[in-house]
């Protein structure tokens, strides 16, 4: 008894030029990736010098009007890059609070620093 959708080669049958095709494929994305953890670290040191800031001039670690603005920008550029807008907000907002969890943990660490030490 046959099922359906059941492949009819295992994963060692696979025509070689699909297989190169694949691995291709598969070496961009890999190098998509990469670029992707570079951008964001490089994003995350640019928003740590934001928190480093705000901490020194006792700004608030959230600014909802600018992520309101980043937000609906992102959504934008999404919809004419053909991505799903969704996806990029919610990728955004996790982007968002992680970025407020950090200006939050600095200006803690810089309230700590100012606070007189008692001997």
């Amino acid at each position: 008894m046959t099922t359906r959708n059941t492949p009819t080669t295992g994963p060692g049958d696979v025509d070689p030029a699909v297989r190169a095709e694949l691995d291709r494929l598969r070496d961009s994305i890999d190098n998509i990736d990469a670029a992707v953890v570079h951008m964001l670290a490089e994003r995350f040191k640019a928003t740590q010098q934001v928190g480093h800031l705000k901490a020194r001039h006792q700004l608030p670690a959230a600014d909802p009007a600018r992520e309101a603005r980043q937000i609906e920008r992102l959504r934008s550029l999404a919809e004419n890059a053909k991505l799903d807008p969704a996806f990029a907000e919610k990728f955004l907002n996790f982007i968002i609070a992680e970025v407020i969890r950090h200006h939050e943990r600095i200006a803690e660490d810089a309230v700590q620093e100012s606070a007189p030490s008692v001997s």
